[in-house]
């Protein structure tokens, strides 16, 4: 997807480095993460290229590095970030030593002039540092663009083309990183935005090239992403059997309303009721990644059994779940969870040529977007996230019916009051989940024994950060009274204010 206009961004092993993409994006241009390894083969030509921060120092022998004649030879400007910036003083011809001391966390940025990189940048403000190395000897002809607020260069201009910055404008603690970001992409005379609806008919054309007249397999959940990929390979004309696994895991009353939306939307669904399957298989089982593992093989196992000889699998996979799960062999991120998307099977799947990911390199609002784009209505794309193994992850410890059926009817409790209260739309993603610790509690004069549920609300862009919300009092009040009056086995509500990070959206 736009092998050329778009901005390259090569992947050092930053935790931000996701965000770099998604701040170039934001910024109306369309940006891809790179490995190393994929440079410069695999990018193409872009408009622009920015080399990511890492963990590693430009000292260590096991550095990592890039080819400079190739990045050279694409006479397109250049933005090291951190690590890269480092990397570029060395490849001009300058060198990097160990700082007296590490920069971790806020700093203050003073360019030298407020213009060009820094066009429209205030005098002094806030960025985020996180480094232990700095720049020593400067190359000829290379220029200090702006310093911190010891004298220390943090910004650096080599030529026309080249620029480097310590600090992360890519995080929201770096105030005016959007700006300086947005100087960047416009030294790029060759990158032009781009529009959703370009996207859609380079989405819905590479699906055609590679699906051509083979079978393809949809599962689908009822939520966005796979909603949304359903349509785009209805509206391909693909060969499709859409598939809705009903494993028991889902919310109260999602089977019918899934199958009403599909109706409504002219994509017939075929649905498979394995509930027994999958319970089956989960018994005992409290273990969070064994549990995830279990679910997205068992998808894959229902898929091929119920119509044999499909070519392809398709599915919803966006760009958080790439990156969260660290599947690519070539990828210097950290794994935080396995999805059920990146279990061993699809894995292999993938290794054969026979997974479709036509979403991949999309964000959650992108997604949304493109669904508008198809004519989707807005009650369908704005359904909050559900996770692809269900409840399963908002059980902690072993999955038992009991446990699901409390979990369901305080989640529709929550659910409704946040709708009746005019609040579902306002929040990102809402949910109740169960606490499997009993605590004590006064139910009729009489002393109970019984679970504590949490309630979870959270405002996100991607799914890649959250912050819980600040809900009403008195709408908390009402979900609490209803949930302990109405739900068996419960004698305790709690509100969730955690942040991702460092919790998960999720529980499990």
């Amino acid at each position: 997807m736009h092998d050329s206009n778009h901005v390259a961004v090569i992947d050092f092993g930053s935790q931000y480095t996701q965000l770099i993409v998604r701040r170039v994006r934001e910024l109306g241009y369309f940006a891809k993460l790179y490995s190393l390894e994929e440079f410069p083969a695999e990018i193409g030509k872009p408009g622009a290229v920015i080399l990511s921060g890492g963990p590693k120092s430009t000292r260590d022998d096991d550095a990592p590095d890039i080819d400079f004649e190739a990045l050279l030879g694409m006479e397109v400007p250049v933005l090291g970030v951190c690590y890269g910036m480092q990397l570029l003083n060395i490849k001009f011809g300058g060198s990097v030593e160990k700082s007296d001391k590490r920069e971790y966390g806020q700093a203050n940025l003073y360019p030298k002039q407020c213009t060009g990189l820094y066009e429209g940048v205030s005098e002094s403000s806030q960025v985020w540092m996180s480094h232990s190395d700095t720049v020593e000897n400067l190359p000829e002809g290379s220029e200090i663009i702006a310093t911190n607020q010891h004298g220390t260069p943090v910004s650096l201009k080599w030529n026309e083309r080249f620029y480097g910055i310590q600090f992360h404008p890519e995080v929201t603690h770096s105030h005016e990183g959007m700006r300086i970001l947005h100087n960047f992409l416009l030294k790029a005379t060759g990158l032009h935005p781009f529009r959703i609806d370009d996207l859609k008919r380079e989405i819905i054309d590479g699906i055609k090239d590679k699906v051509g007249g083979k079978q393809v397999v949809c599962g689908v959940s009822g939520g966005v992403d796979s909603t949304v990929l359903a349509v785009l390979l209805h509206e391909a004309g693909v060969n499709m059997r859409a598939i809705f696994v009903d494993h028991g895991l889902m919310r109260k009353d999602e089977g019918e309303e899934v199958r009403n939306n599909f109706h409504r939307m002219g994509v017939p669904i075929e649905t498979v009721d394995c509930s027994e399957r999958f319970m089956s298989a989960l018994h005992g089982v409290d273990d969070p990644e064994k549990k995830r593992v279990i679910i997205g093989g068992l998808f894959i196992d229902v898929f091929w059994d119920t119509v044999g000889d499909a070519e392809m699998l398709a599915q919803g996979t966006l760009y958080p779940d790439v990156i969260e799960s660290a599947s690519n062999d070539k990828s210097k991120a950290s794994k935080i969870k396995t999805h059920h998307n990146r279990v061993d099977r699809i894995l292999e799947l993938q290794a054969e040529g026979k997974v479709l990911e036509p979403l991949a390199e999309l964000f959650k609002d992108e997604v949304r977007a493109l669904g508008a784009s198809l004519g989707i209505a807005h009650d369908i794309l704005h359904r909050h996230p559900f996770p692809g193994p269900g409840l399963a992850v908002r059980c902690p410890g072993a999955v038992t019916q009991d446990r699901l059926d409390i979990i369901r009817e305080c989640d529709a409790i929550f659910i409704g009051k946040l709708k009746e209260h005019g609040w579902y739309d306002k929040v990102w993603q809402a949910y109740a989940g169960l606490i499997p610790v009993k605590t004590v509690g006064v139910k009729g004069d009489e002393r109970s024994y019984e679970w504590a549920i949490a309630l979870r609300a959270v405002i996100s862009e991607d799914a890649m950060t959250a912050d819980w919300v600040e809900l009403p009092p008195i709408l908390l009040r009402e979900t609490s009274h209803r949930i302990l009056n109405e739900v068996a086995g419960i004698n305790r509500v709690l509100y969730d204010v955690s942040t991702k990070p460092p919790a998960s959206i999720e529980w499990e």
